[in-house]
């Protein structure tokens, strides 16, 4: 009656298993269902898709325990926080995380396509590794992207402004994004869901204005089932890049996937966020033709 329809594995007078649906307003779903509900597809991940990372503070500075002699020749235990560079030209994904599971085939050794470079949060902080590594970044060939860290305590005027000051957004670079993660007291504090959603779209609009190009949104699964629901314009109009940590691929309007944030990466110490673009070569080639900064 809803014009919903349906065609696929069929149990108990519901969607079980895999099917495809197209509805009235609602993209083309096709994926494994359980009790009705979508789960979505199952990715496999092989060497044919492509990968990408972000990196903040997070993938420079490691805490590397210290012995020294002090007073009455008792050893006393410090921690000193030590800086260790990126080399970029040893940069390939070696891993996929633990924290979910996955289907993949064949080795886990891809090479890294683009690059999200943490810039800015809220109206004062500036990341003191942005500059290095977008130099470096593009040095060594990757396709780059600048994102800032959205806070509920500011302004979206104040925050835009501050991370189109302080960032570098060239010709031919990627969408900038924004990550939003905000706490429920947080969005309670700040207004409400309502506020919320309204400068986030105001930080967007301000950076299109700027860029010529529609930045990137990026929030959690948790985020779009609690509050992206019921924000149809910015659903309508912006791609998002979504954290989802589990094995079937996310239903929204989706451009980037973080599928794990204990990815490991040669060249760097520690985890890293391992992200897969929608889409394959083809895709990511017209992505980068027609969707960059202009």
């Amino acid at each position: 009656p809803d014009g919903d329809y349906y065609e696929g594995r069929w149990e108990n007078g519901k969607r079980n298993g895999f099917g495809f649906s197209v509805a009235p307003y609602r993209n083309v779903r096709a994926g494994e269902w359980k009790n009705d509900v979508f789960l979505g597809e199952r990715m496999v991940y092989t060497s044919e898709r492509i990968y990408g990372i972000d990196i903040s503070r997070y993938q420079h500075a490691t805490r590397l325990a210290t012995f020294y002699v002090g007073k009455g020749r008792k050893k006393r235990k410090v921690k000193r926080l030590t800086v260790i560079p990126i080399e970029w030209s040893k940069l390939r994904i070696t891993h996929l995380g633990n924290i979910s599971k996955k289907t993949v085939q064949g080795e886990v050794d891809y090479p890294v396509s683009f690059v999200y470079i943490k810039s800015t949060e809220g109206k004062s902080l500036r990341s003191a590794y942005y500059g290095y590594d977008y130099k470096m970044a593009h040095r060594y060939g990757f396709h780059v992207g600048t994102y800032h860290f959205f806070s509920t305590t500011s302004s979206a005027e104040t925050q835009a402004k501050f991370f189109l000051r302080h960032s570098v957004l060239r010709r031919g670079d990627l969408p900038p994004a924004l990550d939003v993660e905000p706490t429920k007291e947080q969005i309670k504090k700040m207004g409400g869901t309502e506020v919320l959603l309204t400068r986030v779209v105001e930080w967007l609009k301000i950076v299109e204005s700027h860029t010529g190009v529609k930045p990137i949104l990026y929030v959690s699964q948790m985020f779009v089932n609690r509050y992206l629901n019921d924000a149809s314009y910015i659903k309508d109009n912006y791609q998002v890049w979504i954290a989802r940590y589990g094995e079937y691929k996310p239903d929204v309007k989706l451009i980037y996937w973080q599928l794990c944030p204990d990815g490991r990466v040669s060249g760097i110490k520690g985890e890293v966020d391992i992200n897969v673009f929608n889409g394959y070569r083809e895709q990511f080639d017209d992505f980068i033709t027609n969707g960059s900064i202009r």
